[in-house]
Parts: C-alpha cells; structure tokens; sequence
C-alpha cells in the first residue's frame, strides 16, 4: 500500500527514533508486536468484506481498548492505546479504530484513526469505504487515505472485487494511487481460480500494472486440497515474467490438519529455485484444547552464508485452551536460529502467553512477550491488556413517521 501523505509521515516524524517501528506496525494490524510469530488478540477487524446481513437483524455494538505499555527491556518507548469500535444495523456496519501515542507530559494525543463502512447494496453486492485520517506536528487532523471496494458474488460461486485507493494532493484533491482488480472463477466443482492484477502510478501517467497474480485451488481428495499461486512482475521491456511461485497442500486426517506450503523465486541466473518450506501441524487432543506447531525451513540462515540448501531456521509450538467457565489460555514458544552461533541449532528466543477472562458485559484479555537478551536472559518486552465492552443488543423500531420515509 502507498504512503498515506505528509500528514502521516510528519505525525510519526515526531516520535523518537527508536518507536516509529513500532507505531508504525500498531497502525498497519491494529496490534504491535515486536518478535515475529506473537499472538496478536486483539478482537477488533476492519474487514474488507462483509456477511452480507438483512436489514431485518438487530443493531449489535461492541467497543475494545487495548493498551500497549513500556516494558523493562525499553522503558522509554512510548505507550501506544488502540480504541476500536463496532456497530451494526441491519445492511450497515461501522468499524473506528484510533490509535493514540503518549507524550512525555503523561497525556494521550490522537496519531491515527480509520473509519470503516460496510454497506450491503443487494444479496450479492457489498461496498466498504475505509477513510483514514492522521494528526500532523500541529495538532491538525486530516483525511490520508480514502480506500473504496466492491464486491460482487455470482449465482455460480464466483466473485469480483474492485479496490481503489486515492491520497489527497498538496490541494486536498484526492488522487488515485492504486488499483486491484480480483476476479475469482470455478472451474469446476473442485477448482478455482483466482486472476488479481495491481497498478500503481506510472511514470507516463495514471495507473499502470505492477505485478499480477493466478492463484488455483483444487480439492484432489475429500480430505486434502491443493493450491499453487505464480506471480508475475514486467521486466525492463514490459514483458511479464514470472518471478515466483508458491505451493500449497493441506491434509486432514480426523481433528488434524497438515498444511506445507514451498515458495521458489527466481534466482540471479533467471531460475525459479525454492527458497522456503513452511509446515504446520495442528491438533485438537481434547475437546477446547488445541495444539500447532509451525516449522519453517530457509535457504537463508541468520549468521552464515547461502549454500543452496534449505535449513531449520524456526519452530513455534503454540497451545491454545478453554475452560468450562469460557476462561482462554495461550502460550507460544518461539525457537530461532543464534546468529552469533548459527551451527548450534535452534535456541527457544521468545515466549507469549495470553489470557482472556470474560465476563457480564465483555472480556479482558492480557498478553505478556518475554524475550531474550543479549545476555541470554527473558525479559519482558510488553504486557498489553485488551478490554472489550459488548452493548446489549438493541432492536430498533421504527417510528410511524420512519416508516413513511
């Protein structure tokens, strides 16, 4: 996605240095996580594609604080507060979502906020527009980014989705900066195909394509489905060539899922040649306890040098439970490769664990990161608590005058 304008680059200009990653990351999935492979629990999404609803379902609403504190490995990184928000009556949905910095006075400011409408136009067609807006030096707030999609859905099974996405000029004039165009067919009764194609700005002007892709899914069993999808990129002629290709097979035996996917890029001879391998395992041993493990095999090892051959370079192991009361429990494990000791094999680098207790009218769930140190000890990086407060559902009536509108 394009930057947003100079709005947003001046508001994250004014942080230090050393947090504009990481507001960076809260702004792009709503939760910032500083290892990679951490849970993220926070429960509010801005979708870009809705269930479609009847106009005659209830309004629903909900609302989620999640704060981001400071941690003792960085004590003076800045606190980050997410407040999001969801409502819903009959066709129309509205998701907000407001990101806040704290100053060094103790005071929350504004740095971002998204608002989200999902309209449903018929029983096959949805249109969202997000509108971004950001907080500049200045304290002043204006629109970044306007995000427009709409979606169709065929008798068939098929689907199109067009997406565009404009930023303001220096006028306030907003401007297209991209384009995605979606197209999903079947085939057959098991085969799909999925065609998308991106354009950004060209130099000649307007929009031009960029890369493009072709995704096919194709279920060879009752239990296991197969999906391979190639992208192309235009070389310096404008000719597409094929730059990279990934592989995908999913098995499921009873409670257990297996998925490998195989990812080849082209190498600098011109040849495609895999580049990763990700397995997952996941299981469900007792009813409301379930198990995953994801390894991930690289032809790049932190530490040393290319030599053709794919390597171990992570494993997450992750367990997920839940008790009679509703109470959920998470722990992940994270074992990585030490770049100072690249030959010694995978060494346990992160630890999550999460908790979510509900409760009369939401829940509240915490999660603690621990990592290691460069002197080899867990410290912990972040304790950030999420609270989610669910309105009762309301069914609007209509009044007399309402319903000769």
């Amino acid at each position: 996605m394009p930057d947003s304008n100079n709005f947003g680059r001046s508001a994250l200009t004014a942080l230090p240095s050393a947090d504009r990653g990481r507001v960076s990351r809260v702004v792009a999935f709503g939760c910032a996580l500083v290892v990679t492979g951490a849970f993220c629990f926070c429960p509010g999404v801005f979708a870009q594609t809705s269930d479609s609803p009847t106009s005659e379902e209830p309004t629903r609403q909900w609302t989620a604080t999640t704060d981001l504190k400071s941690d003792a490995l960085s004590p003076q990184r800045t606190r980050v507060r997410i407040v999001e928000s969801h409502s819903q009556n009959g066709d129309r949905k509205l998701d907000k979502r407001s990101v806040e910095i704290r100053r060094t006075d103790g005071h929350f400011e504004p740095y971002q906020e998204i608002e989200s409408e999902t309209l449903s136009i018929d029983a096959s067609t949805v249109r969202t527009t997000m509108r971004t807006f950001a907080w500049d030096v200045n304290g002043r707030k204006a629109l970044v980014q306007v995000t427009e999609e709409e979606r169709h859905t065929s008798p068939e099974g098929g689907s199109s989705v067009l997406r565009r996405t404009s930023n303001p000029d220096v006028n306030g004039r907003l401007q297209p900066v991209q384009r995605e165009i979606v197209e999903t067919k079947k085939i057959g009764d098991d085969l799909e195909e999925t065609n998308t194609t991106v354009m950004l700005p060209s130099v000649e002007g307007g929009l031009a394509p960029v890369f493009k892709t072709q995704e096919t899914r194709k279920r060879v069993a009752n239990d296991t489905v197969e999906s391979e999808k190639s992208t192309w990129m235009p070389d310096f002629n404008g000719k597409w060539q094929l730059s990279e290709t990934r592989q995908a097979t999913a098995r499921l035996e009873g409670t257990n899922r297996t998925t490998e996917e195989r990812v080849s890029r082209l190498d600098p001879e011109g040849k495609l040649g895999e580049i990763s391998h990700v397995v997952t395992r996941e299981s469900e041993s007792t009813p409301g306890e379930k198990h995953s493990v994801v390894e991930t095999y690289s032809i790049d090892v932190p530490g040393t040098a290319r030599d053709g051959r794919l390597h171990l370079v992570e494993r997450k192991a992750s367990t997920e439970s839940s008790s009679s009361t509703g109470e959920r429990t998470t722990e992940q494990k994270v074992e990585q490769i030490n770049p100072g000791d690249p030959t010694s094999g995978l060494r346990v680098s992160v630890l999550v664990g999460g908790r979510t207790v509900p409760g009369p009218s939401g829940e509240q769930s915490t999660v603690t990161i621990r990592a290691r140190d460069v002197s080899g000890k867990f410290g912990i990086v972040s304790v950030d608590t999420t609270k989610v407060d669910r309105i009762p559902t309301i069914q609007l009536q209509q009044t007399p005058a309402e319903n000769q509108q």
